[in-house]
């Protein structure tokens, strides 16, 4: 099976890192995280010959979805999240973005569960339930290539914040530890924000994990 791929934009007010995954010559990407510009997103990858053929929503928060509605509409792809993230993404108070000026809501297509394997385009992702940046934030493991895109769940020697609405710092640490640091230390993760990583390094070195 041909190499999977990743490439990254850096989009709007909290430079939010929208991933779009696919199989090495194929047109069909995966997007992660549309941040605000579901318009740009679209364009962009047209231009590369690329084609959305699903959303995936790490979490509800509205640096991440802001773009959603707007690249499904383009698009014709779908919209997938965590189950337990409902009362976020649908809810302008609760995903923080009625309180940065620009109240938005978005109900996605599909709700997925804990565990649950998703095959889009030729790929399969497994989401994994990670409860604590909000109380359905999720990360999506692709297993055969070692990659998790971890959301806001995990950075480069750090965490989320946990004072946004549904956030609960001992969630977030009991998530890491007990749902991501059991996958393999060669993982490469890709954060919602900031540099890529893996999970070795955030055991030796992540000071909100020691």
């Amino acid at each position: 099976m041909a190499e999977l791929k990743i490439g990254r934009m850096v989009l709007g007010i909290c430079q939010t890192n929208c991933y779009f995954v696919y199989r090495e010559g194929s047109r069909e990407v995966i997007c992660f995280d549309p941040a605000d510009a579901g318009d740009h997103i679209y364009e962009t990858l047209k231009g590369k010959g690329l084609e959305v053929a699903g959303i995936l929503l790490t979490h509800g928060h509205f640096d991440h979805i802001w773009g959603s509605r707007k690249l499904r509409e383009l698009s014709g792809a779908k919209i997938y999240a965590c189950e337990e993230e409902k009362n976020v993404c649908e809810d302008a108070v609760n995903n923080v973005s009625e309180q940065a000026g620009r109240a938005y809501t978005v109900k996605p297509n599909h709700y997925l569960k804990d565990g649950e394997e998703i095959t889009i385009a030729g790929m399969t992702c497994k989401l994994i339930a990670t409860p604590g940046h909000t109380i359905g934030s999720c990360c999506y493991y692709f297993e055969e290539d070692g990659i998790l895109i971890s959301g806001d769940t995990l950075f480069q020697e750090s965490v989320g914040r946990t004072d946004f609405p549904t956030g609960s710092m001992g969630s977030l640490v009991r998530s890491i530890k007990e749902k991501l640091f059991v996958l393999p230390d060669e993982t490469k993760v890709y954060p919602g924000h900031g540099d890529m990583t893996d999970i070795g390094s955030e055991k030796k070195y992540n000071p909100f994990l020691q």
